[in-house]
């Protein structure tokens, strides 16, 4: 039933989805340690802008990061003058809108799993001589792994399901933008319902099993907690 599949959309989200992770956790993690620290008036800016993505309609957002990236911006038309490459319609280009519209599944938890920390366990740390960054990486970090589990694992599995933002910036072309939500659209447009039905399925696998193991994750440290 599988000979005539074609699991190659299923590699390119895997791959999408771990390079994307990994940036975003890069990234996110100094940004959600300012955001859950600061008192700065600009806070609320901030969370507007990261949280975002999650109100915003795909067509919308991808519809903004497409012009972004097109030669008829200021970014795109840098990158096209002086590297010679473009970044839409290419996995490059998925790649920057993956990580814009899956920003908010890696900062909103880092976020609440820092706010959620005893203030004394940080004062106790920069008091024994610890820099921010060593009070991040030593004190903070150790004590919100269920916080760093979910951002890490549902960023992950939002950005192997995405669609309408890979569509519009990265369109259909085999082997470089088709993932598997793409694969699956086409398939329904050309009712090839049965190859859809074993994508679909695979896909609510995957999901389903991502989000058990957080919750199960996260119950377990909160029993081991008590």
């Amino acid at each position: 039933m599988l000979e005539s599949f074609d699991f190659t959309p299923f590699i390119l989200s895997f791959k999408l989805a771990f390079i994307v992770t990994i940036i975003l956790f890069l990234l996110c993690l100094p940004l959600s340690w300012y955001l859950s620290q600061t008192s700065s008036k600009f806070k609320p800016f901030l969370e507007t802008i990261t949280a975002l993505p999650i109100v915003l309609p795909p067509s919308v957002l991808g519809f903004y990061i497409l012009w972004a990236l097109s030669q008829n911006s200021p970014i795109g038309a840098f990158f096209q003058d002086y590297f010679d490459t473009s970044l839409v319609f290419n996995f490059k280009g998925l790649v920057i809108a993956s990580c814009l519209y899956s920003l908010p599944f890696m900062v909103q938890p880092l976020q609440s799993g820092f706010e959620s920390l005893d203030a004394r366990m940080l004062e106790a740390s920069y008091i024994s001589g610890k820099s921010r960054f060593e009070t991040l990486l030593r004190v903070a970090l150790p004590n919100i792994k269920p916080a760093l589990l979910t951002s890490i694992i549902v960023t992950f599995a939002h950005t192997v399901g995405e669609f309408g933002v890979v569509l519009m910036v990265g369109g259909s072309i085999p082997n470089e933008t088709k993932v598997a939500s793409v694969a699956i659209y086409e398939m329904v447009e050309t009712m090839d319902y049965k190859n859809a039905h074993i994508y679909s399925a695979f896909m609510l696998g995957i999901s389903f099993s991502v989000l058990f193991s957080v919750y199960l994750f996260n119950k377990k440290h909160r029993v081991g907690l008590r």
